[in-house]
């Protein structure tokens, strides 16, 4: 009895997905909305700005200089998170939503999406304060473009 059941468990676990896919929705829904992207946007772009203003510690200033390098740490943290988010929203609007009738009215609307795609990689790549400012510019025409769309 035990065997049997040691061998259904073993069967399980090997059957059982290894990943987790993730989704806005399967259904498809039809609930799309580019506000968390251009959120998402809006945050890289105040990060960056904070970081760029964060006084440097004064050196010899053991607290002042943990207080700093925290700092950094949650902004940059932070920013990397919402340039993800960023993508992520871009992606499913852009991917389920946007059909070739939707299409047909921003025929560069891939060129505009990839675009969006690099330049938000790049805010994760430095602390970039035209690259923050050219992603939330870029985001704001993606949901122009969808709001036009949606009509």
């Amino acid at each position: 009895m035990n065997i049997s059941l040691g061998l259904r468990t073993t069967f399980a676990r090997a059957l059982r997905p290894q990943t987790t896919a993730y989704a806005h929705c399967d259904i498809p829904c039809g609930i799309y909305d580019p506000h968390e992207a251009q959120l998402a946007a809006e945050t890289v772009e105040k990060m960056t700005q904070l970081i760029i203003d964060l006084p440097a510690a004064a050196a010899g200033d053991a607290s002042a200089q943990a207080h700093y390098s925290m700092q950094i740490a949650r902004y940059t943290a932070i920013k990397e998170q919402h340039a993800e988010r960023v993508k992520h929203e871009v992606r499913i609007i852009w991917g389920d939503y946007f059909n070739p009738e939707r299409m047909a009215a921003t025929p560069d609307l891939h060129t505009k999406v990839w675009n969006i795609m690099k330049v938000a990689s790049q805010t994760r790549q430095g602390v970039n304060i035209d690259a923050a400012k050219s992603l939330r510019t870029a985001v704001n025409e993606f949901a122009d473009i969808f709001w036009a769309t949606k009509k």
